[in-house]
């Protein structure tokens, strides 16, 4: 490789850099979902526009990932920061601007994309820049300020949408990223390194290009459907994605076998500990987005609640999760899948707690009892996301451990965006299409949110049976070397890890 040598004063503000760029993943992640009820009524949108404006961030990310972190492999990984920070950057003023739900779901899709253009870079700057003595250290500052941006991100949300600054309401969720992100840009091009790597991977461009197919063909039909009366054509797109899935799998044999540059590396399900593990991350982050999600709908359309109201109460997940991640680390070394098991019955707990508070309390449902629900929900993703990759790429071959890395960041982003479709598709099919005022909708909301709630009981209980099935016996946080990142997932409830995808 090579690369322009940095001081050693600049090279702390290089990961100061990377720490600005980070925290707008994790707030971003986040902030958006206490203001969607806001979103939805002033643009005067479906329900399905919503699940877009907050699942396509995740997806969009999900699927440019481990392309993003190629290619700071080919082009240099300043270069490619950069750009991914000014384009997100651009694509937050859009959904700020957007006056059309085309816009504002095409704005957030950016957002993801480029996000997944900035993220990849940040522990590729790390490992290159820093001595290895100082990798944990730096991970872990970088990491701190992913989590800062996941739990102030509801909050902030609901606090700029209540305050309503400029007459702006919910677009300051998304302006707020613009000094953030011009910051960045201006000390990313003066303090971080260029280089590029020697023998970088090849993009596998027609294997995102499948694998984007098959996730839009699955998930805009489930999304849509309700709202266009499920016409015969979703049907046919919902078995044209899954012929191309296979088709995606069949290529990716080839692939791998030609050049070893495949997308997903077959090789990796060889490892029960990862194909297990994928099952457990796409199930677990499949409830717990749709959690959330779930719940700032019912207290705002059914209940009334205010944006900031509902922040409030919902900040004790987070707050959750902080409590509990360090134990995990201290605690977990040969008991991963006992820690992942326990962790998904708490947040099953969670869930039963908010499914008993909205039934048995109805209209008259108060902070506390949501705070208690989400509280519990937050305590078990402490005890068990930082440690679930560590279990899930424990068993791969250091050669692997990267490629492996980037399939298990992809998979909880995909868990997130199908959380939110599924769910939201069933929550939304049994209160109806029209908002109303809250008055009108407390008892249909009261109605549905506990069925659906189910649905995040039963992902969190077979979360919990199927992690009994991963090997034992890892040590926590190493992961061959691609899980240092921990205290970053344990931050944000998505789960997303900071890691070098490649």
């Amino acid at each position: 490789m090579t690369e322009t040598p940095q001081a050693p004063r600049g090279r702390w503000v290089a990961l100061g850099v990377l720490g600005l760029a980070s925290f707008l993943d994790g707030l971003d992640t986040n902030i958006v979902t206490v203001a969607l009820p806001s979103i939805q009524r002033d643009l005067d949108v479906g329900f399905a526009t919503a699940q877009w404006t907050m699942a396509g961030y995740a997806l969009a990310f999900a699927m440019f990932l481990i392309t993003g972190g190629r290619l700071g492999d080919i082009l240099g990984a300043k270069r490619v920061f950069i750009t991914g920070v000014a384009l997100f950057t651009l694509a937050s003023v859009v959904a700020g601007l957007a006056f059309s739900p085309v816009m504002l779901v095409g704005a957030r899709f950016a957002q993801g994309l480029t996000a997944a253009l900035m993220l990849p870079q940040v522990m590729a700057v790390i490992v290159r820049v820093f001595d290895r003595r100082e990798w944990p250290l730096a991970a872990g500052l970088v990491g701190g300020m992913l989590s800062i941006g996941s739990i102030g991100g509801p909050l902030l949300g609901g606090l700029l949408t209540d305050l309503d600054l400029m007459g702006l309401g919910w677009r300051t969720v998304f302006y707020v990223n613009v000094p953030v992100g011009l910051c960045a840009l201006v000390l990313g091009a003066r303090y971080l390194p260029s280089f590029r790597a020697e023998t970088p991977a090849r993009l596998d461009i027609p294997g995102v290009a499948l694998l984007t197919a098959v996730s839009v063909g699955l998930l805009y039909p489930v999304m849509q459907g309700r709202e266009e009366g499920w016409p015969g054509w979703m049907f046919a797109m919902a078995g044209a994605a899954v012929l191309l899935l296979l088709v995606f799998v069949g290529y990716q044999r080839r692939r791998h076998q030609a050049d070893g540059s495949a997308l997903v590396p077959p090789t990796l399900f060889r490892h029960r500990s990862f194909s297990v593990g994928l099952l457990v991350s796409l199930l677990a982050f499949t409830g717990i987005s749709s959690f959330s999600f779930v719940l700032t709908y019912h207290l705002q359309f059914g209940l009334g609640w205010s944006a900031g109201a509902t922040a409030w109460a919902i900040a004790a997940w987070p707050l959750g999760i902080v409590a509990t991640f360090q134990i995990a680390f201290r605690l977990s070394a040969g008991r991963e899948r006992l820690f992942v098991a326990a962790g998904a019955v708490v947040m099953a707990a969670g869930s039963l707690a908010a499914l008993w508070s909205v039934h048995a309390r109805g209209a008259e449902l108060t902070w506390p009892y949501v705070a208690l629900a989400a509280l519990l929900t937050g305590l078990g993703m402490g005890l068990s996301t930082p440690i679930l990759a560590t279990s899930v790429l424990g068993d791969l071959p250091p050669q692997d451990a990267g490629a492996g890395s980037g399939v298990v960041n992809a998979t909880t982003q995909l868990g997130s965006a199908v959380g939110v479709a599924a769910v939201g598709a069933l929550l939304f099919a049994l209160v109806g299409d029209v908002p109303g005022a809250p008055a009108d909708r407390a008892a249909d909301f009261s109605a549905a949110v506990p069925l659906t709630l189910w649905c995040n009981v039963a992902a969190f209980l077979l979360t919990a049976v199927l992690a009994l099935l991963l090997p034992r016996g890892h040590t926590s946080g190493s992961a061959n070397g691609a899980a240092t990142e921990g205290p970053a997932a344990a931050g944000r409830p998505d789960g997303a890890l900071v890691a070098d995808p490649v």
